[in-house]
């Protein structure tokens, strides 16, 4: 019984007290253009990429942009044919000029994704942007992308602007555990923090980001993030450190192409970071794996429990902790395009994040932790600094 009044207690301070992270209004603000635009250059790392490059290359050439804006693609050691792919869609196209450029593999103490930034912000520092957008290989932008991210920086005096992407929700899989991503996100970095001057709180989504060139070099991007396996917590963390100001919220013409039909293509893109989230803290991990069960399992399991034991106490307290979970989800069930009934099946789809948490720590001690497309990346902490 007590539990369960304590994990109804965490429901009500989460509904109340934590940044109204349940809510999906936050969004890029209504555009007031600029009289002169400023110059940006777009740099998308890629890596094996030819699967989906056809669906979202072509949407960062076709940008409507007023200014000078130009698309640095770098291939990141692909064997797909992904940069010759990229050459070709752009002789097709036309549009923004493209350059593709291949930066080797990386010295140790490098991501590959770092490594290729690395090296399309060094090209791009050529033409003296004045912004950098760094967007990731599967992101298709809707012709004005580039021109609303841009107007909200310069109305709203940030450094950072960035867009959680609209992921793809078209299989079973997909629709039980992809929403959830997001508002668990939401949850553990809440967006209107994120934009507060003076908050601790820093995240960024690195399917779009939108960088203030000038804040890239002050805050040592990417070369004091070079280790991160989550960059875009730690580009966001590096930019509030070097006092920027964020902007981080749901795109509504933002997509990503990547599908992830199947449970194990879902369970390989969150085990691959969930432990280097947590720092690689056994402490952490049990501490994770205590709350998520007290806030999401104990509800359901107090429903079944109270009503076989004859406990109205315990009954009544999971049903209201369950349904206040469950009016959460909601909205960013509503923001996906899924059914309401879907909600209460969120205790289901913590529990598999759960076993996906512990599955990431039992890899990184196996020595497979942070693997992802045939590289895998040791914890920071192991790797000499250059420095």
């Amino acid at each position: 019984m007590w539990i369960t009044v304590v994990s109804l207690a965490a429901w009500c301070w989460m509904l109340l007290c934590q940044g109204f992270f349940w809510r999906t209004d936050v969004r890029l603000p209504p555009r007031r253009e600029p009289d002169a635009w400023p110059s940006v250059c777009v740099v998308v790392p890629a890596r094996d990429e030819a699967a989906v490059l056809p669906a979202s290359l072509p949407s960062l050439l076709a940008q409507d942009y007023p200014g000078r804006a130009e698309v640095f693609l770098v291939d990141d050691g692909s064997t797909d044919g992904t940069g010759e792919l990229a050459r070709e869609l752009s002789r097709r196209q036309g549009g923004l000029p493209l350059t593709v450029a291949s930066p080797g593999e990386p010295p140790a103490g490098w991501t590959g994704k770092l490594w290729a930034v690395r090296h399309g912000i060094g090209l791009a520092r050529a033409r003296d942007p004045a912004y950098l957008l760094l967007t990731d290989a599967d992101i298709a932008h809707a012709p004005d992308s580039l021109r609303t991210l841009v107007a909200a920086a310069l109305a709203g005096g940030f450094d950072v602007v960035s867009q959680m992407a609209r992921l793809r929700v078209e299989s079973a899989w997909e629709r039980l555990v992809v929403p959830a991503f997001v508002y668990f996100f939401a949850q553990l970095y809440p967006f209107r923090w994120i934009g507060r001057k003076g908050s601790r709180t820093a995240a960024a989504a690195g399917g779009c980001v939108l960088l203030r060139a000038g804040m890239a070099e002050e805050a040592r991007i990417p070369d004091g993030i070079r280790q991160a396996v989550i960059d875009d917590v730690a580009l966001a963390r590096a930019v509030k450190d070097a006092g920027g100001h964020l902007w981080l919220g749901l795109a509504d013409r933002v997509d990503s192409v990547r599908p992830y039909p199947r449970l194990h293509d879902l369970w390989r893109m969150v085990s691959r970071s969930a432990y280097a989230q947590l720092r690689h803290s056994p402490l952490l991990l049990l501490g994770t794996v205590a709350g998520l069960a007290l806030v999401y399992l104990v509800p359901p399991a107090a429903v079944v429990v109270g009503a076989a034991g004859g406990s109205a106490v315990t009954e009544v307290g999971g049903a209201l902790a369950w349904a206040v979970m469950a009016g959460t989800y909601v909205p960013m069930l509503r923001y996906y395009r899924q059914p309401p009934w879907l909600a209460p099946l969120l205790p289901l789809t913590a529990l598999l994040y759960l076993l996906m948490t512990v599955d990431s720590a039992v890899q990184h001690y196996r020595g497979r932790g942070a693997a992802w497309k045939g590289r895998t990346y040791a914890r920071p902490d192991a790797v000499p600094d250059e420095g």
